[in-house]
């Protein structure tokens, strides 16, 4: 892990703070903090007077974090091994019942990819785990082994938006008969066989297996669950004037931040501040990979309404 830590770059940095304008004394809810990158950026901005509040579900992240941003962070910094969807639970260890601002950046940690033990990747032979939080019960070998071929082809299908999700259960299946399937290895040489040797990469951009590792992931960590049951408690919890940011990865989130925003905007309660997702530029681009698929959306809350809390 050490070797990693300094190999991940936050995304969308610059127009983060453009479009959040952290000022000191402000208080910030980072729900997914991850290594700290965009901690990293923002805490300084609310200094003096300001804190930041970081969650997230696994533990080697947080001690990454914890070790980058503790010289500057202080008395100011709070970090909280938590589902970034219970964020109402956490927020009075800060005597908190509103924030000025949220940060979710829903990526997946470069670190974490790159850690063969996680399963994350199937560029490194693994153990079919894919979990945030390793004290969950629950893998991706569960759900590999476990669910029919109807079962599977649905959640590649819905989960990872792939066109041959009923070829590639199937042949997964097939692999089944000769043992269970354990390792990210053997699921992509899986999916492979499903797609056809030699067969190129659709639009020549990912590897066959892409769409199914995301399905597999999102799963396991019900994601999208989370992020709607974070989406439905923002506007209760948001100061009026704060505002709230969203960095997807995929159509998917990409699409509940902003159904979510449409309809806030709709009720009156928050204002978009991107009628368009914020991209990275082709410098960030060509310096940092992973910036490519990065969306930035980010909302204003509106006007106040009565505070029902302690």
């Amino acid at each position: 892990m050490s070797e990693t830590r300094h190999e991940h770059e936050a995304v969308l940095v610059e127009p983060l703070l453009r479009l959040l304008e952290p000022r000191p004394g402000q208080l910030i809810l980072d729900g997914t903090v991850g290594l700290g990158g965009h901690a990293a950026a923002l805490l300084p901005r609310i200094l003096p007077g300001g804190r930041y509040l970081g969650l997230d579900l696994d533990e080697v992240m947080l001690d990454g974090a914890r070790q980058r941003l503790r010289a500057g962070g202080g008395e100011a910094l709070y970090l909280v091994k938590a589902n970034y969807s219970d964020f109402p639970d956490e927020l009075p260890r800060i005597g908190a019942v509103q924030v000025d601002h949220m940060l979710l950046d829903l990526g997946v940690n470069s670190a974490q990819l790159q850690d063969a033990s996680r399963g994350f990747s199937f560029e490194r032979d693994g153990p079919l785990d894919m979990r945030y939080d390793r004290s969950q019960k629950s893998t991706a070998v569960d759900l590999v082994n476990a669910l029919s071929e109807r079962e599977l082809a649905d959640l590649f299908y819905r989960l990872g938006q792939e066109g041959l999700s009923r070829k590639i259960a199937k042949q997964i299946c097939r692999a089944r008969h000769g043992g269970r399937i354990t390792t990210t290895r053997a699921l992509a040489a899986a999916v492979e066989g499903a797609r056809g040797a030699g067969r190129e990469p659709q639009r020549g951009r990912i590897h066959p297996a892409t769409r199914v590792f995301q399905a597999l992931r999102v799963a396991v960590n019900r994601e999208l669950e989370n992020l709607k049951a974070f989406l439905e408690q923002v506007v209760a919890h948001l100061r009026p004037g704060g505002k709230l940011a969203v960095i997807s990865f995929h159509s998917l989130e990409d699409g509940m931040v902003k159904r979510f925003l449409r309809q806030a905007k709709a009720a009156g309660t928050m204002e978009e501040l991107t009628r368009r997702p914020v991209v990275a530029d082709p410098e960030e681009r060509k310096r940092n990979r992973r910036s490519r698929s990065a969306k930035l959306r980010v909302g204003r809350r509106l006007e106040a309404e009565p505070w029902q809390g302690g």
